[in-house]
């Protein structure tokens, strides 16, 4: 029995209008996510929820399906991505929709994903009593080296202590790579946070990966893509 891919793609983006099927290198950012999901080999269904009647039609362009529409209330900027996976999950088992325990939320702009990654993923929830196994990135400087502006301008330490200490002897922390999460079904019925204590995180490089808010991120997530194609 294979696994379920739900992509989260509602209509609503401040920062980039239509970020969810903007162009990226000539076609919509969207279908790239999608591509991925079936070159893993891992999933009998890709779904797509959403609010919007445009990237219905382009998700089902790519080879996604939508079986229903978002609702309104997971359709604002409030609603969480476990908000999203539970509707959708109880949709499908009000259908009588059988499926594995086990499922994956990739994000709409996750356009440097290798379906590899999502096979290693599936192995490590597969293997382990985690709920959760998703991407990372390391954060290049220590953070225990942050500085904060003051009103007036001028700076200092977030943990002056850390001073004197090497970076190398410092903790590295990371942020979320903001690609996917493979998940179990329970933990989305129970409504259980992905990256709640217990979540298995892996390391991608720099290059893997780029977090789109602003108009220059999108710039780099292009320039990264074609580097990586050589």
């Amino acid at each position: 029995m294979k696994d379920v891919a739900i992509i989260p793609a509602r209509g609503g983006s401040k920062r980039i209008p239509r970020k969810n099927i903007k162009d990226f290198l000539g076609r919509p950012i969207l279908a790239y996510a999608i591509e991925a999901a079936q070159r893993s080999g891992l999933f009998s269904h890709i779904l797509v929820s959403t609010d919007d009647e445009e990237i219905a039609a382009i998700a089902e362009r790519y080879g996604a399906s939508v079986p229903f529409m978002r609702s309104l209330s997971n359709s604002d900027d409030y609603s969480t991505l476990i908000d999203v996976l539970h509707e959708v999950i109880g949709v499908l088992d009000s259908g009588g929709f059988d499926a594995s325990p086990y499922l994956c939320c990739l994000l709409p702009t996750a356009a440097l994903l290798d379906h590899k990654r999502l096979i290693s993923a599936r192995d490590m929830l597969a293997t382990s009593s985690t709920h959760c196994v998703f991407p990372l990135v390391r954060y290049r400087s220590p953070i225990q080296r942050a500085l904060f502006k003051r009103d007036d301008g001028t700076v200092a330490m977030r943990e002056p202590e850390q001073y004197r200490n090497r970076s190398q002897d410092l903790l590295p922390y990371y942020y979320d790579a903001g690609q996917f999460y493979y998940t179990t079904r329970d933990a989305c019925i129970a409504r259980r946070p992905l990256l709640d204590d217990g979540a298995i995180g892996f390391e991608l490089s720099e290059l893997e990966t780029q977090d789109i808010d602003e108009a220059e991120d999108w710039a780099l997530c292009e320039m990264k893509y074609r580097l990586r194609l050589g």
